[in-house]
This record gives structure tokens, sequence and C-alpha cells, in this order.
């Protein structure tokens, strides 16, 4: 046989990975993104009137396409690859977060990206992906009696919380509070003691004044303040909120039509096509088109945990646990946001909000997702930590 053929066996496992994917989850991804695109179009203004591929509603969906086929992509990749990978991704990207506070570019007061040729990277959205495999990978090596050693767990949250220390201080609040409970979630997941989750609770609790009148930086402290109370400053910092709860509330049960919300074509709901496309969704879409999209992402967060219950290896099962629940995080957090339930803290809709890096990194966590689902039977060797 000449070199230029591929083995017949090699031919087979390729077609026998591509007919291993997932489609359901990745139907799912794609309505996501199929509405992301539409209300994209629907918000933007042209000349005329509203409805526009341009800004937004094309490169969005340019971007979607290209990430879906990266996605499946890294899903061909074997398991064992992403484990050897683990910790020199996290030593990388933990350089580009240090470099950021050295060299990076600043834009609205913060110090978040960075400037590679053309390419501009905000690398703490790619840290969220690396920290969690590289816990996969540290509890994956760990032996099952040790687990239930608090000082096993010692390196992993330290792991955590040095990159969550650097993207607070871009400052960058919401991100590093999204980098602590996911490193959060690996960590009880892989057997801390319950009584150990319960004293941090407690400290963190306590520990809450002291940040807030020592460490937070004022413009801070005014979104929790608005937060608590929207109608102190209406006009500035609580003009977001109130704007998002009008938006969708003026929705209705059944919505006033695509390319027919109010708020959002008159230009009332400040940033309509990054962390407040719900509510601009909501008031198109109505009450029944904003909880159906948050039922398909359930369906999407359920068929995720269940490729992490079948997973044999203990790689695979954190590793999506994981994932499943960073992508649980941002649309659970983005959802009290825009509803004022929680502060504003800048984190976008996942495959819904505009945005090249959070995009990328969504997908590339759905490749990961999807390589564990074909790997699933795979047994990983237990390496060690070195």
């Amino acid at each position: 046989m000449s070199q230029g053929l591929v083995h017949p066996m090699e031919r087979r496992r390729a077609i026998g990975k591509i007919m291993g994917l997932d489609y359901a989850l990745l139907l799912l991804i794609s309505l996501v993104a199929t509405a992301g695109v539409a209300i994209l179009y629907s918000v933007a203004e042209t000349g005329t009137g509203f409805g526009s591929w341009h800004p937004w509603a094309l490169k969005h969906l340019v971007r979607f396409l290209i990430c879906l086929v990266l996605c499946m992509g890294m899903a061909m990749v074997n398991l064992r690859v992403w484990l050897s990978v683990a910790y020199p991704l996290y030593g990388v990207v933990l350089v580009l977060l240090v470099l950021v506070e050295l060299v990076g570019k600043t834009a609205m007061g913060a110090q978040r990206w960075l400037d590679i040729g053309p390419v501009q990277i905000q690398p703490s959205e790619f840290m969220k992906i690396a920290l969690l495999l590289a816990l996969a990978r540290y509890y994956h090596a760990l032996r099952d009696e040790d687990s239930r050693r608090l000082l096993a767990h010692v390196p992993p949250i330290l792991m955590t919380l040095v990159p969550a220390a650097l993207v607070a201080h871009q400052p960058d609040l919401g991100t590093a509070v999204l980098l602590s409970l996911t490193g959060g979630i690996i960590v009880f997941l892989a057997g801390i003691n319950w009584r150990v989750v319960v004293g941090a609770i407690v400290l963190f609790a306590a520990s809450v004044p002291i940040a807030f009148h020592f460490v937070l930086h004022d413009y801070q402290k005014g979104r929790i303040l608005t937060f608590l109370d929207p109608s102190r400053d209406p006009m500035g910092a609580g003009y977001h909120i109130m704007q998002s709860k009008i938006a969708m509330g003026s929705g209705g049960v059944f919505g006033k039509g695509f390319m027919q919300g109010t708020q959002s074509q008159l230009n009332f709901l400040p940033e309509k096509h990054t962390d407040f496309i719900f509510p601009a969704f909501a008031e198109e879409f109505g009450l029944v088109g904003g909880l159906g999209l948050l039922c398909l992402y359930v369906v999407i967060l359920a068929r995720c945990l269940g490729i992490s219950a079948n997973a044999r290896s203990h790689f695979g099962r954190l590793m999506v646990a994981g994932l499943t629940g960073m992508i649980a995080l941002y649309i659970l957090i983005n959802a009290a946001m825009v509803m004022g339930l929680a502060p504003v803290v800048g984190v976008p809709m996942p495959l819904l909000s505009y945005g090249g890096t959070s995009m990328i990194s969504i997908m590339i966590s759905f490749g990961l997702i999807l390589s564990t689902h074909i790997h699933r039977h795979a047994e990983l060797p237990r390496m060690g930590h070195g």
C-alpha cells in the first residue's frame, strides 16, 4: 500500500468517531446560536430602520460555524491527548494572564486583553477551561484514599486562587468569581469533606464586609448598591437594570413579535447585543419565548451531565462535570443579572451574546464534552502529577 493512502483501520476508526458524535447535542447548541443570530439581526440599526446582518448577526453566524467545525474537530481527539496537555495549557494561559498585567490593552477602565499580531484575546476566558483541565488531571492521578485528606486539596485550591486573583486585579470581578466557583465545583466533586465546604462558605460570608470596604473598586461597590436599590441612581448606575426589567416586562406573555421590541429598537436597552441580549429576546418573544430558551439550556446541561455520568475515566467525568457547571454558571449569573437578582458583573449568555472570545471558549468546552462522549469507554492511566 502506498504511503499516501489512509490505512483501512484508521479510516474505519475515523468514520466511527464521526458517527459517534452526539448530534442531538450539536442540534441543541445550533438552535441557541440561531436564536442569537435572529435577535442580533433584529436589534441592529440601519439607516432606514432596524433589522440588519451588520454589524453583529453575520459575524455571530460566521464565528459559530467556524467554532462548530473546531468543536467537531476537537471531539475527534483522544482523551489521552487532553490529559497530557492539561498542565502545559494551564501554565501557558497563566503566563498570558501575567502578561496582561504587564503589557495588556486597557479598555473601558479594565486591562483584560492581549494583542497578538492582528488578533486580540482575553486570556481569562481560556483560563476557565485550562483550570478545569488541570484540576481534572490532578484529581485523576490522586488515589481515592488521598482525596479524603485535606492537604491533598491545597494544590488545586491554590491553582484556582492564583488566576482568580490575577483576573480580579484587572479588574474583572465577574470572571474571577466564575473561576473560583468552577474550581470549587471540581474540588467539591472530587470528594473534599463537606465540613470544609461549610467552613469555607462561612468564612466567605464573614469576609464579604471586609472585601466590600477595602478590596472592591468604587464602581464595583456601586454595582452592588445599585443591585440592592436600582432606583438610587436611575439615570446612572441603575439605568441598565431598570431598562432590562422594563424590556422583559413589556414583552408580556407572548412578546411583541420579531423586530418589534421598542426598548431595544429605540436604544433604551444598553449593551443589547452582549450582556443584556436576553431582555431583548424576552421583549420580542415574551415569557413563553424566554422560558423556552431557558428550557433549551436545561436540556443541553442535562445531556452534558449524562455524558459525564457515562464516562469511564475519572478525568473525563470531572472535566465534563466542571465544564457543564461553568456553562450553567454563565446562564444562571446572566439571567439573574438581567432580572435584577444579582449585581451586574458582565457575564455573557452562552451562544446568544455577541462576542468572539466567549464564543470560542464555550465551543471549545463543548468540543471537550463531545470528545469525552466519543471516548467514554477509554480507560486512562493515572500518571501522577509530574
